[in-house]
């Protein structure tokens, strides 16, 4: 919760607060490469920021169990608004994604990441429409393995270009677009593998990656 606080924080306000050419001047976040590119763009990017952001900060809140517990209506509102703002950042992330400035690693990795974020929140939406809580519960943790790759990403970002300092001739720019080329991927991924140890962990509907396929022997009369 603190870290995710702290993540809207540091990458979500600059964007509420000046505008995107005075950001760029001061070489802020991704600013300068959203800067140049058409207004529906600009557009999608603002969008996944804020809807982003907002996601990011209120998804903790779902996890605390006295909240569910003694207040399951404002559980139910916060959890609406989530999926809004899912549906909201993960189309804009669909839209930007080919505009990513690690060029086809961002495409496909942020890509992906966005069509899994909003099937595992349609696929949460579902199952408690169909009042299904344990796979409701599995379903969102998925999601918020996504969203928290906001940020893992950032986590990634810093050990890797720490890693690259001790083989010499460093030059931050230079390390910064070799880690940036590997996180499309490297931020939600290992997410995914937690979320699903957790999920198994806690008894709740886990993935089968293979079918049942046992035989099913007749009963002799």
């Amino acid at each position: 919760m603190l870290s995710s606080l702290a993540i809207v924080g540091y990458a979500v306000t600059p964007y509420v607060t000046a505008s995107l050419a005075d950001l760029a001047a001061d070489h802020v976040g991704l600013a300068e490469d959203y800067l140049s590119q058409p207004l529906p763009v600009v557009v999608a990017f603002y969008a996944h920021v804020i809807s982003g952001g907002i996601v990011l900060l209120l998804s903790p809140v779902q996890f605390v169990g006295a909240l569910r517990a003694r207040t399951p209506r404002l559980h139910r509102w916060i959890g609406r608004l989530i999926l809004v703002g899912v549906a909201v950042a993960g189309v804009s992330a669909l839209v930007i994604a080919p505009f990513s400035p690690a060029g086809l690693s961002g495409l496909f990795g942020f890509g992906m990441m966005a069509a899994l974020w909003l099937g595992t929140a349609s696929a949460a939406y579902r199952a408690i429409r169909r009042r299904e809580v344990p796979s409701h519960q599995a379903w969102m943790i998925r999601n918020f393995a996504l969203t928290y790759s906001a940020v893992t990403l950032r986590v990634w970002m810093g050990l890797l270009i720490f890693a690259q300092v001790p083989f010499g001739g460093f030059e931050f720019d230079s390390a910064f677009s070799n880690a940036y080329s590997v996180v499309p991927f490297l931020g939600w991924i290992p997410n995914l593998i937690v979320a699903e140890l957790i999920i198994r962990r806690r008894g709740l509907p886990a993935l089968r990656l293979v079918s049942d396929t046992t035989p099913i022997r007749a009963v002799q009369p």
